[in-house]
């Protein structure tokens, strides 16, 4: 586990960019925080950096969108869901299972009981003391993502 701060939307989209630079298939990413806390500016920057061309939005009502990159990134929007049966309609058991790109799922904390035995939890905060200030805290859950998660903080702390 690590955490970082960021002091503008840009830094916000540097992390994400560095991230991206190490970020491997397979990989999936469940994103927490309030409402405008930069979930979604996080995975514009990321997939920015993996190759999309296209636009990238926040799939709140499609509850997920698919964008070609260096290799598949599928985008959940969890927010709108009312249960965990939802999950089902929409095919999430089959993307997060076993990844074949790279998975990035908004609202996560919506249904922690649904979310695959491996993955990095993204917690970003805002940081109260300053009013574009978020903290973001990286952490494997279970075992395959452990080196992923210190080799991020090691690049995010070092800016290489």
């Amino acid at each position: 586990m690590f955490s970082c701060h960021t002091d503008s939307p840009a830094e916000t989209a540097a992390l994400a960019e560095l991230v991206g630079k190490k970020v491997h298939e397979g990989t999936v990413f469940c994103l927490e925080g309030d409402l405008g806390a930069g979930k979604t500016l996080f995975v514009q920057s990321l997939a920015h950096t993996l190759g999309v061309t296209g636009e990238v939005t926040s799939p709140t009502f499609n509850l997920m969108n698919v964008y070609e990159g260096i290799c598949p990134i599928f985008h959940f929007d969890l927010y709108r869901l009312e249960s965990a049966e939802e999950l089902e309609d929409i095919g999430f058991f089959e993307y997060t299972e076993d990844p074949e790109g790279i998975v990035l799922i908004e609202w996560a904390d919506k249904f922690p009981e649904c979310l695959p035995e491996n993955y990095v939890r993204l917690c970003i905060e805002h940081d109260p003391a300053e009013e574009n200030g978020r903290i973001f805290t990286f952490t494997s859950i279970g075992s395959q993502q452990q080196k992923l998660v210190e080799e991020l903080g090691r690049l995010v702390h070092t800016g290489n």
